[in-house]
């Protein structure tokens, strides 16, 4: 969906302000919890990476660049909130590819072996590559997940 180009001020606050409530209304998963992504990675971590577990799970805003982070040193991960609008695989996908930093801290081959283990990992980056595309945002090179 595409803002008309005549709307100014007001009016284009009020169409973008209807159609992110439309976009909340049709993907409830947006508005998810903290405490629901922790439950979802619990889930994931038993399925894909031998029930290894974070301290914190969270959504955050300040992430520009990136769509999720992890400290391995703290066990932290934080999710960009703008894939809050995603298909659950995509977040799926991100969530494992975080847990194996878990496991291992940088993006080794051994990294590969336990992140790939989400049967759509490289279709997941083929999809961030293309949303990163459609929100104007200049991903590092390498750095899609």
């Amino acid at each position: 969906m595409q803002i008309p180009a005549r709307l100014r001020g007001r009016a284009r606050d009020h169409f973008v302000d209807e159609l992110v409530e439309r976009l909340l209304t049709q993907r409830p998963q947006a508005m998810a919890s903290d405490a629901a992504l922790e439950a979802r990675v619990a889930v994931l971590a038993d399925l894909y990476t031998d029930g290894i577990v974070p301290s914190s799970v969270r959504w955050v805003s300040n992430q520009r660049t990136r769509w999720a982070s992890c400290t391995p040193s703290t066990r932290e991960i934080r999710v960009s909130s703008r894939l809050r609008q995603c298909p659950d695989w995509v977040i799926d996908a991100v969530l494992v590819h975080e847990l194996a930093h878990l496991h291992e801290a940088d993006h080794s081959k051994a990294f590969y072996e336990i992140a790939n283990r989400h049967p759509r990992q490289r279709e997941c980056e083929l999809f961030l590559e293309g949303y990163a595309l459609g929100l104007g945002i200049k991903m590092e090179e390498g750095d899609v997940l």
